[in-house]
């Protein structure tokens, strides 16, 4: 991507050296089911408000828990600096098409950058969970060593791949405030938690995240003409390693499509593709197909 010259979000709070605990520990059997579910995006539920000011990110200290400071990699700077950039893409997107749609004021979320483990809105957010959002504090939480994640247990890498991440769960803030992330909340407690009708809906929901994650690109694109070529393929690229049928795979040989919460591998490139090539918000109709549709 071509971010040359893009603003920082100031929406943005950086916690990293500041978490408690220690890192998940994993054994036996349940450690490649888990190392694999934590590369899926938390599907929607908590919400990333990030509530503190920073313009410049990737200042050299960090402050952890005891007082002292952490010398930041320049790596962690750049990522650090990057997931500004994308988010501060989100915003001026997301503010005129909810301008255009009559949608009322878009509020940004806040992304918030954290070591091992910290507390939300949603209660404890660890890393093991991949990146998430909680509508109970309307924060975007991210270990961005899920970076690194992506690009050695999956082979998921590239700049755009990030960003669809990030605008993914920027996704999920759209939701919460157009009130399709409470319906579907309310549907999926009615159903009963993991039942196969409540994984139907969150599949919506997380069909209809990259949706609008497809969206954000098409109108990032045509505004700052910030994609280069390969960067869609990065994108599609890791919506397909991120469908439920290929982890469940690659995690213990078999796909079991009632659990399934996110969607397979072909939905999930299918609607970014779609949320790309038109950027318009009315074609994400994923509460309106029927599910075999999808």
């Amino acid at each position: 991507m071509d971010l040359e010259g893009r603003r920082q979000s100031t929406n943005v709070e950086d916690r990293r050296g500041m978490s408690s605990g220690a890192k998940l520990g994993l054994g036996g059997g349940a450690t490649g089911i888990i190392m694999m579910l934590l590369l899926m995006m938390c599907q929607g539920g908590g919400g990333l408000d990030l509530g503190s000011v920073m313009g410049q990110l990737g200042g050299n200290m960090v402050q952890t828990q005891s007082g002292e400071g952490r010398e930041l990699t320049e790596q962690e700077q750049e990522l650090a600096t990057f997931s500004a950039q994308i988010l501060a893409g989100t915003e001026d997107v997301w503010t005129e098409i909810f301008r255009q749609k009559g949608w009322g004021q878009y509020t940004p979320p806040t992304l918030v950058f954290y070591d091992t483990q910290t507390q939300t809105g949603c209660g404890t957010g660890q890393s093991a969970m991949g990146p998430f959002y909680c509508s109970a504090d309307q924060k975007l939480y991210i270990d961005l060593s899920f970076f690194q994640t992506m690009r050695q247990q999956l082979g998921a890498d590239g700049d755009f791949a990030y960003a669809f991440v990030i605008a993914h769960e920027v996704g999920h803030h759209v939701e919460y405030l157009t009130g399709r992330l409470g319906k579907a909340h309310q549907q999926m407690s009615q159903y009963g938690q993991n039942s196969p009708r409540a994984n139907e809906v969150s599949v919506r929901l997380e069909l209809l995240a990259d949706f609008y994650a497809g969206v954000w690109a098409h109108h990032d694109n045509a505004r700052f003409k910030s994609l280069q070529p390969g960067d869609l393929e990065e994108a599609i690229d890791c919506a397909q390693k991120i469908g439920d049928d290929w982890l469940q795979r690659k995690a213990q040989g078999s796909a079991v499509p009632e659990t399934f919460t996110h969607g397979t591998s072909q939905q999930r490139m299918r609607w970014l593709k779609l949320g790309y090539q038109t950027g318009d918000v009315s074609e994400g109709r994923t509460f309106d197909l029927p599910y075999n549709q999808l």
